[in-house]
């Protein structure tokens, strides 16, 4: 087949893709073998919530595996901090399964590399930092969360504009203060949770963020819901009302820095819809896994809603969530 070079470029490249794919279909070479997924490939498709042995304590991760084409195993794995980072092939060799992970945050250029074997379904393994520890994980199913839409309850101020009373501090320390009826992180410091846990609920919650200010509302205590100073950026899942490193807002609803502004999110499962200042920028989507920065990874359990305060300063002035009945 000859392809006319009168042809514009973009046809020419499509003339070419299809003459390419009938030569591989009528042109095998002898002996060729198809390839084909490992024989233990769907043990470790799926979701995994693991949790690593780390030097100072018990730390969370995730990992993706999906089946990409015929035979290439691909994924998406977060640890620790950051969003969840690209997995281009995971492979298998002897029992174990091994891929690695680029670098995010960290300050080496190396990646990060993992290895793993089942046993009695569950992933053991080990994840070897750029700087070569060696930490130790296990992994086990993330659920499924399909929950049913509840009928909802009386809604329920959790913070009660006078203390810092059903709150306690994330962290070592406590910078966060009442002033004049706000609550208030004026320095970065420790974040913020509930002490009561929750599953599925509706939140209120109104905040006022400084020029470049940064914040976030953990949902569960281990999704965050992006609080950013971010108006006018590009839409990302990494600014304002974005579940961080998974969902992008379909609009930009920012407001700017120094204004009011309210956030509204209903959490069922793993569905997820968030209005921002009135408008509907997330409705009905999945949250995949935990985000950085996770209390833990046991995504069945309940869990606290968290306010980070370990970036910026940030003010709430509302924190009202509706439980179901």
């Amino acid at each position: 087949m000859k392809i006319p070079h009168s042809l514009p470029v973009a046809m020419r490249m499509h003339a070419l893709w299809a003459l390419s794919i009938a030569v591989s279909m009528h042109a095998t070479p002898l002996h060729a073998t198809t390839l084909a997924a490992p024989p233990a490939a769907n043990d470790i498709l799926g979701r995994w919530d693991m949790t690593v042995k780390g030097p100072s304590g018990d730390g969370p991760a995730w990992l993706e595996v999906t089946l990409s084409g015929r035979a290439t195993l691909v994924g998406r794995f977060m640890a620790f901090v950051g969003s969840a980072r690209p997995v281009s092939k995971v492979e298998y060799a002897d029992g174990t399964w091994r891929f690695a992970i680029p670098p995010q945050w960290e300050s080496s250029t190396d990646d990060a590399r993992v290895e793993m074997r089942m046993d009695n379904d569950k992933l053991v393994g080990w994840l070897t930092t750029p700087e070569g520890a060696r930490l130790p994980f296990v992994g086990v199913r993330a659920p499924a969360l399909r929950h049913a839409e509840p009928k909802w309850g009386a809604p329920v101020a959790l913070f009660d504009g006078k203390s810092l009373s059903g709150w306690q501090s994330a962290g070592t320390t406590n910078q966060w203060q009442v002033i004049r009826g706000i609550l208030t992180s004026a320095t970065p410091g420790s974040n913020l949770r509930t002490a009561r846990v929750f599953t599925d609920f509706k939140l209120h919650v109104e905040f006022r963020l400084p020029p470049k200010g940064n914040s976030g509302v953990y949902l569960r205590g281990r999704a965050e819901t992006q609080v950013e100073d971010s108006k006018g950026m590009e839409l990302d899942s990494h600014h304002m009302g974005g579940i961080y490193g998974f969902l992008t807002p379909n609009e930009d609803a920012a407001k700017g820095p120094g204004e009011w502004q309210s956030m509204d999110i209903t959490l069922v499962g793993r569905l997820v819809t968030v209005v921002l200042n009135g408008r509907a920028i997330i409705v009905r989507q999945e949250i995949p896994g935990i985000t950085g920065g996770a209390l833990d990874s046991n995504e069945g359990e309940p869990g606290p809603i968290l306010l980070q305060g370990d970036h910026t300063s940030i003010e709430y002035r509302k924190v009202v969530l509706t439980p179901p009945r």
